[in-house]
């Protein structure tokens, strides 16, 4: 087997790997404020504005752990290599797209490029990073940048769209695949790769068919006109993820082995992954909304007044890896997601004014960065051979918790509106939020209680 690269590498390394979560996770929010334009650059109708948005983090959710599979057998720098190159080809449609039809599917092609890319660096990460403080740094940085990109793309595309034009955030994009290829290709660590066995095909478009399915049901699950279509989408991808165990019983090489699914830690890690995104996400989409709504804030105003969120889950991750020194990984975890728990409940006192939400949205981004590192850490403690999957279990749980979160959340806001419930709208939609991560913190801290007990026993 290959020997990895020294240590030191790492200082190189894990900056570019970093920089390949930023950009891929950019991606899928970077749009949303530019919207108003494309539409009427492209003179397409409002209704067009889902498709533009979803098509990204459909193919991105559905097929993540098909990437890391891809990974595992053809080796973690080509499959990131050639998830940049494509990033940039389709970056490249996007900016150039005469209809929208064309940039839907340049979107859905930026986001399959970024599920080949996200998990593969995840998994070169783990590699270049040695266990211990070093490993808990990088990951560290791993989920300060991948936070810092989700909220600050709300940001850049507002701002940027209003300087140079939408078409700029594409265009940047093309230039930067080319930096972030020849970065990785000079600082990627060998990975061992898997040399028998053939990719589960049948279960890849199993679970990519369960995933697209519930992500998509959940988008549609936020506007009223769709909801019916999106209950039976979500139905339709929980009914396709009933089928999963017996398919992946019957493969000879499972996309999902068995010794991964069986592992305590990639469970308690994928958890973790999925409250973290559901409780904070849902959360700060709501408060957009009310700054936006009520408040009378434009969106770029509305994303400047959420920037303490990104700011704090800087903070964060820095606190994560020193607080593991000390704690277990699923306490820094369950700690973090009560601090997230803090923060939603904190918006519930946004009638004394919009400066509320800046305090409670910053509390939840320290939240976020502590229990985000925990997870990862945790959910990566696997065998090197597993390392892999790993890596892509997290990041879609991640991605389903923010899309389910979101829906959920959004849901129950809206239909409790005008009702005679004694909390209702956007401050039962918080106080929700909030329960599932008391809800999730609970049940990392039983299982921390739970390995003790197994430990001394």
């Amino acid at each position: 087997m290959t020997q990895a690269r020294p240590a030191t590498d790492s200082r190189w390394t894990v900056p570019a790997l970093c920089a390949v979560q930023f950009v891929d996770v950019l991606g899928a929010t970077v749009v949303t404020a530019a919207l108003p334009a494309v539409l009427a650059d492209l003179g397409a109708p409002a209704s067009a504005a889902g498709a533009v948005v979803t098509s990204y983090a459909v193919l991105f959710g559905a097929l993540l752990v098909l990437g890391a599979r891809l990974g595992d057998r053809f080796g973690h720098g080509r499959v990131l290599q050639v998830g940049v190159a494509a990033f940039g080809a389709a970056s490249l449609v996007a900016a150039t797209a005469p209809t929208v039809a064309v940039l839907v599917g340049a979107r859905g092609a930026l986001g399959a490029a970024a599920a080949a890319s996200v998990p593969s660096a995840l998994r070169l990460l783990t590699a270049a990073a040695p266990d211990g403080q070093p490993r808990h740094r990088a990951l560290a940085a791993w989920s300060a940048t991948g936070a810092a990109a989700g909220a600050s793309g709300l940001v850049l595309g507002g701002v940027v769209t209003d300087l140079a034009g939408w078409r700029v955030l594409f265009w940047a994009n093309v230039p930067l695949a080319v930096l972030l290829l020849l970065a990785v290709r000079r600082t990627a660590p060998p990975t061992p790769r898997q040399r028998s066995g053939s990719l589960d095909v049948a279960g890849a478009v199993v679970l990519t068919t369960a995933v697209a399915a519930v992500v998509t049901g959940a988008a549609l699950l936020e506007g009223e006109a769709a909801r019916g279509a999106g209950v039976l989408a979500v139905l339709a991808g929980l009914a396709a993820a009933g089928l999963l165990p017996a398919v992946e019983r019957r493969a000879r090489d499972p996309l999902l082995p068995r010794a991964a699914l069986a592992d305590p830690r990639l469970r308690a890690g994928a958890l973790a992954s999925a409250a973290n995104t559901a409780t904070t996400s849902s959360a700060v989409t709501l408060a957009t909304l009310h700054l936006q709504q009520a408040a009378g804030f434009g969106p770029t105003g509305a994303g400047l007044a959420l920037l303490p969120f990104s700011l704090c889950v800087v903070l964060g991750a820095g606190l994560a890896a020193r607080l593991l020194r000390r704690t277990s990984q699923r306490a820094t975890a369950a700690l973090g997601l009560a601090a997230i728990a803090v923060g939603d409940a904190a918006l519930l006192a946004v009638g004394l004014g919009a400066w509320v939400v800046p305090g409670a949205v910053a509390v939840a981004g320290l939240g976020i960065g502590l229990s985000s590192v925990a997870a990862t850490s945790l959910g990566t403690a696997v065998a090197p051979a597993l390392q892999g999957t790993a890596a892509g279990v997290l990041n879609t749980a991640a991605q389903l918790g923010t899309a389910l979160g979101v829906a959920v959340v959004l849901l129950v806001a809206a239909a409790s509106t005008g009702s005679a419930l004694p909390l209702t709208g956007a401050p039962l939609g918080w106080l929700v939020a909030a329960a599932a991560a008391v809800a999730a913190a609970i049940a990392l801290r039983r299982g921390d209680r739970a390995c003790d007990d197994a430990g001394s026993a």
